[in-house]
């Protein structure tokens, strides 16, 4: 695990007040003496404070996300950062040595770390991209995760989309004693056909870039995840050896009375419908991989940890240019967007905030940026008539993404190798917001940059690929400029409408000088501050 790029961040992104801060972070009950905010200021145990139960229970992670969600953005915030130890039940993997078959258990091969950040923090300590992986003979480039939870979103209201295609389709089916064929079709993406018999029956071999259960999984290369809260349990496992027990995964995954739950953060866990992960433990008793640590991993630090990605930022886009947006039509003309999908709606949005972030020479202070964050929450009284801060559930226009949230295959360029001397062949199209900042390409790593990656392109997009080949170099050119207007940021040193800053400051690195997007402007509880 390549964790070399620990850098000093100035200011702390989603941040109630502007301070110095770090790209990993221990407690302050931890290390000492201290540099002005480069520690948590609350132990672990004071991060899960009440636990996962009540949503009445005050310090209880579902309490703080429903009346004061700013603070559980940044508790999960420094969750993310957060450099867990031995003590804490830190590493090993999987057992007590951490041995076994490779090929059947990929996490045997992958990288060791002690926080979210080392894999996952540039730039500038955000929720970003960073080293490789080792969970595959060829590695994986860890993607960012700027945009987690609307990809999230989409890929949930997709599935049910063509469910209820599906389900239509059966029901007609059977009415009318005599086979139904539809096609499936969410968001303006196409996923083959389907025909359903009058017994119930149905014939899924029509059907293109989706398993048989129409569940779209937006997370990991190859589209093998459903959730967040399936990833953080994941990658705390994989990747530090720390072992969470969640109450919400261990009741939809239950072997014997499986049950329908929901997070704090609000996705629905149907077992009815869908298989889930199960958690390596489902207590907090349990020492699976036999370190010595019992409850590692707090479910109430998940649900923080879910709900800041829910809410962590969208990319942004970079200074424009007439290069540039000449460059979107000729991506467009070439048919890249057919697969890479620039916009797409979300029709409830769970989130309680939004962030665009763009090129603004005039209020832009660190790399000419400005964010402009707005509130998507309503505030309503319980029956306890105690405030609560929910998301408003409008819908929402994701703009820049550029996906389908499809597997295609791309030719052998493409496929993975496996331990097992198996192939990978098929991948979800990568969201490209953000690709100008994430060098280098390919979900291995091996692409060195933007042109190379295109032309690696085979397979399902090799008519594409060989369009941009024939292209001009001044056009092939016109096309890189607009990608790399797609950027990432660091959300420490952007000035925003929340923390704007002072333009033309002479000293840059002083955080009250250069802005940051400072979301407790819009989540302000002065009676129980973090």
């Amino acid at each position: 695990m390549n964790a070399t790029y620990t850098v000093l961040t100035t200011g702390t992104a989603l941040c109630l007040s502007a301070s110095f801060a770090f790209a990993e972070l221990t407690d302050a009950t931890q290390t000492f003496p201290h540099v002005a905010g480069s520690a948590i200021g609350k132990s672990l145990s004071e991060q899960i404070g009440s636990g996962h139960d009540s949503a009445y229970l005050p310090g209880s992670s579902s309490y703080i996300i429903e009346r004061d969600p700013f603070r559980s953005i940044r508790r999960g915030r420094q969750i993310f950062q957060r450099k867990f130890t031995l003590e804490q039940g830190q590493g090993p993997r999987v057992s007590a040595d951490s041995t076994g078959d490779i090929a059947a258990n990929p996490g045997l091969g992958a990288g060791l770390t002690d926080s979210c950040a080392a894999c996952h923090g540039r730039p500038r300590g955000s929720a970003g991209f960073g080293g490789d992986v080792a969970t595959r003979p060829d590695s994986r480039d860890a993607p960012h995760l700027f945009g987690l939870g609307l990809q999230e979103m989409i890929a949930d209201e997709m599935t049910r989309r063509l469910r209820q295609i599906r389900d239509q389709a059966v029901a007609d089916a059977m009415a009318r004693g005599t086979p139904v064929t539809k096609r499936l079709r969410a968001k303006g993406v196409k996923f083959g056909e389907l025909t359903a018999h009058p017994d119930g029956g149905i014939d899924t071999a029509a059907i293109e870039g989706i398993d048989d259960d129409l569940r779209v999984k937006p997370f990991f290369a190859q589209g093998g995840t459903i959730s967040m809260r399936e990833f953080i349990i994941g990658a705390f496992k994989a990747e530090m050896g720390m072992e969470a027990w969640d109450p919400v995964l261990c009741a939809a995954t239950d072997p014997v009375a499986p049950m329908l739950t929901e997070s704090p953060a609000g996705f629905v866990f149907d077992p009815t419908q869908d298989e889930f992960e199960r958690p390596p433990v489902c207590d907090a008793i349990t020492d699976n991989d036999l370190d010595g640590v019992v409850s590692e991993i707090d479910p109430a630090l998940v649900d923080h940890l879910e709900f800041y990605l829910l809410n962590y930022f969208k990319p942004g886009t970079g200074k424009p240019s007439q290069s540039a947006k000449q460059g979107r039509k000729l991506l467009h003309d070439i048919g890249c967007s057919s697969c890479h999908k620039p916009n797409m709606r979300i029709k409830e949005d769970r989130r309680v905030a939004d962030v665009e972030t763009g090129y603004d020479a005039k209020r832009g202070i660190f790399n000419r940026l400005f964010a402009v964050a707005e509130k998507r929450a309503v505030i309503i009284q319980d029956q306890a008539d105690i405030p609560k801060q929910l998301p408003e559930g409008d819908s929402f226009l994701v703009r820049n993404i550029y996906s389908d949230f499809k597997r295609h295959d791309l030719g052998p360029s493409f496929h993975e190798r496996n331990y097992d001397g198996t192939m990978t062949t098929h991948f979800m199209t990568e969201p490209l917001w953000g690709v100008g900042s994430t060098s280098p390409y390919g979900h291995d790593g091996r692409s060195i940059n933007l042109e190379e990656v295109i032309l690696r392109h085979g397979g399902e997009a090799q008519e594409s690929r060989d369009a941009f080949a024939r292209l001009a170099n001044s056009d092939r050119r016109k096309i890189l400029d607009f990608l790399g207007t797609l950027i990432l940021f660091p959300p420490d040193d952007t000035a925003s409408n929340l923390n704007p800053g002072v333009p033309g400051t002479s000293d840059p690195q002083d955080p009250s000088q250069h802005g940051s997007i400072n979301l407790g402007a819009l989540f302000v509880n002065p009676s129980d501050p973090e």
